[in-house]
């Protein structure tokens, strides 16, 4: 491994921008047709007085990461909003470090202050997790190089500090065998309330150059991979497939996994619904083709009781319980084998937690796994980095939402349109307006463009259009001291 650079942070800017769902988003309890985008810009400087600008970016999504009914959408939003300001204030306080160092003397602190506001782990994370990836994005683009190549020689420096776990874990050889999937399986979001054929849509159509329903997603990205939101329902679950698999029955082939969203009270409810599936003929093929299910029971009630029986049926992972370094831990002593990787929740984290994978397959008889979700990331630079860590990690599909929930790179000028479609023309495709929209070929995404720019997964000067954009916008910007 080649020196691990100390960085010192400079300087920062936040940004946001508005943006209209082009149709409701529903999981979970709530639906969603409006939310916010974060950007973040942060200048390093390393020992040797050298300077780069890294990005991130991530929508502000109501609901997921706090879901108390008792706080509006506007409240939500400004969580994330604080935890981000929070994170940034702690950056350019901090001493000099390495990338991970910084990293893993931010996260207890940021975490106990987000605390002390009331703000949960998986609030905390998002702060802490745009710094992260700003700050890797700029360490590359200062060294010259893409992310692949800056994490196969460490160049963060990451270690085991924060999962004491992996101690004795040879993770520098674990990091140069990492080889990114040069694309990736598109697994479409199944909302609630999504239209399923032509005749479910509710009023008049968009007409926008995008599908809008699952029949006419199928025909224009040929996908083969699914993600079923579920509710907690059973019965209304249970006619909600049925309907769904009619759809998917044309297909030669396909997989699905299911999404509870924390819908269920307890093993046994999942378990009722399991039970329903395998007694209705017309799931037979959506139940051999299920892959897992994601997140069932409410993260307050998820590490208090064993999903043994539930996992010797169908592999069950966490995904909202993930917000903290030891999560997967605690979820792994009840049961649960899988884990999801969201760029939203941390880029370290993730990464951390694919070595405890490989530790605990290469120690037992395996079947630990984990898998590559969405918070309806959007085009551009949120997207990018979300699709370049799952591409390191060798996860083969990953569910995508952003793309359909949201008309392309909804809000950005066309200056950044044209940056983009420039930059990365196999990761998105213009429909006629000039917009921005990410690009399927038979149910894959290219990430050739992304894997090869220097930094992560982010061409710099596609992102700099984006924040002189939103720099040129005054009442978009806000500034941190």
């Amino acid at each position: 491994m080649s020196e691990t650079p100390v960085l010192k942070i400079k300087d920062a800017a936040i940004y946001e921008r508005r943006l209209a769902m082009r149709v409701p988003f529903r999981f979970g309890a709530a639906t969603v047709t409006e939310a916010t985008q974060a950007f973040l810009s942060l200048t390093i400087e390393d020992s040797k007085g050298r300077i780069a600008e890294g990005y991130a970016a991530e929508l502000m999504v109501p609901k997921w990461f706090d879901k108390n009914p008792d706080l509006g959408n506007a409240e939500n939003e400004d969580q994330l909003r604080q935890s981000l300001h929070m994170a940034v204030a702690l950056a350019k306080t901090a001493e000099p470090a390495t990338a991970f160092e910084l990293h893993a003397r931010i996260e207890p602190q940021h975490h106990n202050d987000a605390a002390k506001r009331g703000f949960n782990g998986l609030i905390a994370s998002f702060g802490l997790a745009l710094v992260d990836r700003a700050i890797l994005d700029a360490l590359c683009r200062l060294n010259d190089l893409s992310f692949t190549d800056a994490i196969r020689i460490n160049l963060p420096g990451i270690n085991a500090s924060t999962t004491p776990d992996l101690a004795a874990f040879d993770i520098s050889v674990f990091l140069e065998g990492l080889k990114p999937q040069p694309s990736l399986f598109l697994r479409h979001t199944v909302g609630y309330i999504d239209a399923l054929r032509p005749d479910d849509i509710k009023g008049h159509r968009l007409n926008d150059g995008l599908p809008e329903c699952l029949e006419e997603e199928i025909a224009t990205y040929g996908l083969r991979y699914f993600k079923l939101k579920v509710s907690g329902r059973p019965k209304e679950d249970t006619e909600r497939l049925k309907a769904i698999a009619a759809v998917l029955a044309t297909l030669p082939d396909y997989q699905v996994t299911l999404d509870g969203n924390e819908q269920f009270a307890d093993e046994d409810s999942v378990l009722d619904l399991l039970a329903q599936i395998d007694a209705e003929p017309a799931l037979a093929q959506l139940r051999r083709s299920l892959l897992f299910i994601e997140q069932p029971i409410a993260r307050h009630n998820a590490f208090n009781q064993s999903v043994s029986r539930l996992a010797g049926k169908v592999p069950v992972e966490i995904d909202e319980s993930d917000g903290t370094p030891d999560a997967f831990l605690l979820a792994k002593a009840q049961g649960y084998r899988g884990i999801s990787s969201k760029s939203c929740k941390g880029f370290y984290r993730s990464v951390l937690n694919a070595m405890r994978i490989s530790k605990w397959n290469g120690e037992n008889s395996g079947g630990y796994f984990m898998s590559a979700e969405d918070l309806t990331t959007q085009a551009g630079i949120a997207v990018q980095q979300d699709l370049a860590l799952a591409a390191l990690l060798g996860l083969r599909h990953i569910e995508r939402n952003g793309h359909h929930y949201v008309s392309g790179m909804a809000g950005a000028t066309d200056g950044e349109n044209h940056a983009w479609l420039s930059a990365h023309p196999d990761l998105y495709r213009n429909a006629g307006d000039g917009r921005a929209k990410l690009s399927a070929v038979n149910g894959q995404i290219s990430l050739a463009t992304a894997i090869a720019a220097k930094g992560l997964g982010v061409d710099a000067d596609a992102a700099k259009a984006t924040f002189n954009a939103l720099q040129a916008s005054s009442s978009d910007q806000e500034r941190t001291s």
